[in-house]
Parts: C-alpha cells; structure tokens; sequence
C-alpha cells in the first residue's frame, strides 16, 4: 500500500486533551492510568480477574445474536474463545446507514488487528464491536455521503415517526428498498459486485437501523470473525442490573466526583467533553415513548412525566432493567461490566470522555481498559493523485480550506513561460527598489517607511496579476474549478476530515478484494498516533 504517516497533531480539530494523552504528557497521568501502549495492554491481561459466571452468560447471549446476524464461523470460534477466558478488545459506533462514515470501520479494523497481534504474543485476545443501538439520536445515523465521479452522494431515510426512540429499534421501512437498490448500482459501478450483495442483502425493507448494520458489518468482517454486540438485548439489561443499582445507590458520591473532575480538568487547561450538573445522574429510562433523561432533585429522580425516590427506582432496575440504559459517560463501565475489557479503540472526542469516566470506573469497577486511538485513513484515487502533483500540493494541504487551495491552484496553473516572466519582473522589481530605497533613504531617512509600504502594495498586485493570470488561462476551461471541487470533495467534504463524512464502501469496492487487509496493516500498535495517506491505485 502506498502511503505516508502524519503525527495527529497535524490534523485539523483534534482535542488538546486526547493529543497530550498519546504523548504522555504529564498533565493528564491523573486522568488516565494506563499509556496508549501494546505493553500496557499485555500488563492489565495479566492482572484482569472477571468472574466466571458473568463471562459464559454474556458470551451465550452474543452467540445467539450473532447467529441472528449471519456472522459466521470466525465469529463464533472467537465467541468459544472469550467464553475459555480470552481478553476482549473493544470497538464501537452508531449504527448509521450503509456503515456511515469511513472511521467506524477503521475502528472495527484496529481492534481487529490489535487483538491479532496480542493473540500472536501468546494473549488470547478477540475484536468486539460495540454498536451504539440505545442511541436516540436519529439524524446522526439516517443518512451517509458517498464520493462517486467527483460528486458527493447523498444517501438518505426519511424522519421516523418514532424518532427519540432508540434508533436500534426503528425500522428501515419500504423505502429502504429503493435506496439500496441505487447504492448497490454505485457499487457495481465501481467494481463491487460483492459489495453490492452485502448491501441488498443487508438493508431491507423489514430491517431496523441496528439489525441492518449489523448484517452488513457481519458480511464486511466474516474472515476477521468480528464479534458484533446489540446492547438493547434485554438478556444483557438483566446482567447489567447490578451496575445500573450501583450507579444509583451512589449516585451523589459519584456527582460530586465528576463535578470534581470537570474542575481538576478545567485547572489542567482542558474542556470536559460531557456537562455535568447538580442534577445528573448517569441514566437514561426507557419505559414511555422515547429514551428520557434521569434527572435527581433532593429525595427524587425524574424521567418525563415519571418520578421515583430512590428505593422505588432501585427495585424497577431489579424488575425492569430492560428499560434503562447508560449515557455516555457511564456507557463504556457498563460495557467493561460486562465485558472482559482489556482495550478499548476509540475516536479523539471519545477517547477524551473517559477522563471523566475514569472517575466512575475507579468506583463502580475498579479497572479502566488501555485507551487506543483508532486508525485514520485518507484515501487518494489516481485522479486526485495527478492533480495535486500537477498544483503541487499535497492532500493536507486541502484542509487549510477553499480559499487557500484555489490561491494555489491559480498560481500554479499560470504556464511555466509566463510563470518564469512574472519571477523575472519580481527579481527586477526587488532589485530596483532595493537600489531605489537607499538612495531615497539617503536623501530623507524618514521616508523608509514609506518605501517599505510602496514595496509591499507593488508585489501584491503582481501577485494578484499572477493569480488573474492563472486564473484566465484555466477559467476558459472551467478546469480550474472542476478541479478544485474534485479535491475538495474527497479530501475535504463538507469542510471536514475525510473518513468523518464519507462512507468507505465506494473506495472498497474500487480498491478491490484485499482493501480491507491492507488497511488492516496499518492498523497495528506500532502505527499508534498517525493519520496515513493513502494513494490508491
């Protein structure tokens, strides 16, 4: 795979904290106890004691879900795995259509690969995908962009009339027929054939959000035997209960803290992700027509029009635990819950959650997983290629913005003679104001400003000549602007990284059968900490 690795840092937008934590910095070792490191990793293994029990009970419930998805042999030989004592490293994402956005099959890739390399080392280890089901967010998952001919794609599902509900739950509906049907036409398009199938065969009209993905995601990853877990399960509620209770019953102590922790953060120059108030608590119920909030007030909690004191809403976690479900601070320890966890592969933003977590971690579990950023890809095709070399820029500089990138490009675009005639007259020009200027200075010393400034608006309206210039030579074409629109719209859609906003399947079914194992290489512990671009053939 032709590629080149850049440092995160370089990359637009990224969070200060989640930067500090991959390089260690001494700040944030109050708020994350285990470094981004394979060792690390090997270390909590050795030490991590999950009960038994908990253990065969949850791997029976993810084998029956994954039979359910069509997951296929690997799966279920590494299901036979973590139900021996196997360690797990954990993924996850909405469940948004046709995979949504690139990154959350790069995260599924790097806890594949990272459980690989522990396996390999003599630690039994399994890849776990945990799909965001009890998300209630529906306008993050109804829709996806796809990059085709130089065009930006738009897929897109209509509002449920169930929206608030847990999107896992909603179904697709008929029109989910149509929009398939026009998404495998792309693939095939692109030589995707197989692809194409795993789509029509995914998304159908009798599907939900969850269940499609899953479907898809089970065919994408057979081979890597991808463990997939649903947390709407009730069978997985009902073993989560004790942790759902625990929240409650300490649910001040646990508010304090975090209020604690959102000023320790604050102190140490860093935003907390979620807000946390005197009236948090960590849980959603989910016992009326949409996912509520549960709020506290002395003496009571609230969730819409319901109201509980304490010991009543504890006994409803006892007899109902299929009607709460974890926010998102809370959501990663009920997962360790029920989870042998040793790892967890996470995006910036969420990576930087778990500074909170761990607060909740160190009272409810008393372990907290080794914290991996996931592997970043942005994907050059062979046109994108030539034109960046015939602008001379490279794919980040395309971040920097429209404005920036059509300077370039207009500068460039100016043929060499005529670029060679405007370097002359810019060498002519410095040099005669050079010899200029001093005989002015000598004469009047005060006049250098004057000089200087008379210099500065003399090479600024040459350069804006030159850009005019290059302007009219490629404007006649309108290639100029094709061109511009083509790199923006896959190396900058919508003002944003690349595998945030564009769905990877395009690229895959293009790239051809061995896309996702060359991805997957540059998916392993020694490649932690960088963003690789990759030119396709």
């Amino acid at each position: 795979m032709d590629c080149r690795a850049l440092p995160l840092r370089l990359l637009p937008h990224q969070p200060k904290l989640f930067l500090d934590y991959l390089e260690q910095a001494k700040q944030v070792s109050p708020f994350f106890p285990s470094p981004p490191a394979l060792s690390a990793i090997k270390k909590d293994a050795r030490k991590l004691d999950f009960p038994r029990e908990r253990r065969e009970q949850v791997a029976a419930i993810l084998r029956k879900q994954n039979i359910g998805f069509s997951s296929g042999s690997e799966a279920l030989k590494n299901l036979e795995r973590l139900e021996k004592g196997a360690i797990a490293i954990v993924s996850g994402q909405q469940v948004a259509l046709f995979g949504g956005p690139a990154y959350s099959i790069y995260k599924a890739l790097t806890a594949i690969q990272i459980a690989a390399e522990l396996s390999r080392q003599g630690v039994s280890a399994v890849p776990i995908f945990w799909m965001a089901t009890e998300d209630h967010d529906l306008e993050e998952v109804r829709h996806t962009t796809w990059f085709e001919s130089g065009k930006l794609t738009r897929f897109e599902l209509s509002v449920s009339s169930e929206v608030g509900k847990p999107v896992g739950q909603i179904p697709l509906g008929p029109e989910i027929e149509s929009i398939a049907r026009q998404a495998a036409e792309v693939l095939e398009r692109q030589g995707g054939e197989l692809l194409a199938q795993y789509v029509a065969e995914s998304y159908r009209a009798g599907e939900t959000y969850g269940s499609a993905f899953a479907k898809l995601f089970a065919r994408l990853f057979a081979r890597q035997g991808l463990i997939l877990l649903d947390p709407l399960d009730p069978a997985l509620h009902r073993v989560a209960a004790p942790i759902y209770q625990h929240a409650l019953a300490d649910r001040d102590a646990l508010n304090e803290k975090l209020l604690a922790r959102n000023k320790e953060l604050d102190r140490a120059g860093y935003d907390a992700q979620v807000k946390v108030t005197a009236k948090s608590t960590l849980l959603f119920y989910l016992g009326g027509e949409k996912r509520e909030v549960v709020t506290a007030s002395p003496g009571k909690f609230h969730a819409g029009a319901s109201t509980w004191n304490r010991e009543a809403l504890i006994r409803l976690t006892h007899s109902e635990p299929e009607h709460f479900s974890p926010n998102a601070l809370f959501r990663p320890v009920v997962q360790d819950f029920l989870l042998p966890t040793v790892a967890y592969v996470g995006g910036p933003a969420e990576i930087s959650y778990f500074a909170q977590s761990e607060v909740i971690y160190e009272n409810l579990l008393g372990r907290m997983p080794v914290l991996l950023p996931r592997a970043g890809f942005t994907l050059v095709d062979a046109r994108a290629t030539k034109l960046l070399k015939r602008y001379g820029v490279k794919a980040e500089d395309i971040w920097a913005g429209a404005q920036e990138l059509r300077h370039r490009m207009e500068r460039e675009s100016v043929s060499n003679p005529l670029a060679k005639s405007f370097e002359g007259t810019q060498k002519t020009f410095d040099k005669m104001l050079s010899q200029l200027g001093k005989q002015i200075v000598k004469v009047n010393p005060t006049l250098k400003g004057s000089v200087e400034r008379s210099r500065k608006r003399i090479e600024f309206h040459l350069e804006k000549l030159r850009r005019k210039t290059g302007r009219a030579q490629d404007c006649r074409a309108e290639l100029l602007a094709g061109h511009a629109e083509y790199l923006e719209s896959l190396l900058h859609p919508h003002k944003g990284l690349q595998e945030r906003d564009l769905c990877l399947l395009p690229f895959l079914a293009s790239w051809g059968a061995g896309a996702l194992g060359e991805l997957q290489e540059s998916a392993g512990s020694k490649k932690i900490g960088r963003h690789f671009i990759v030119y396709l053939p």
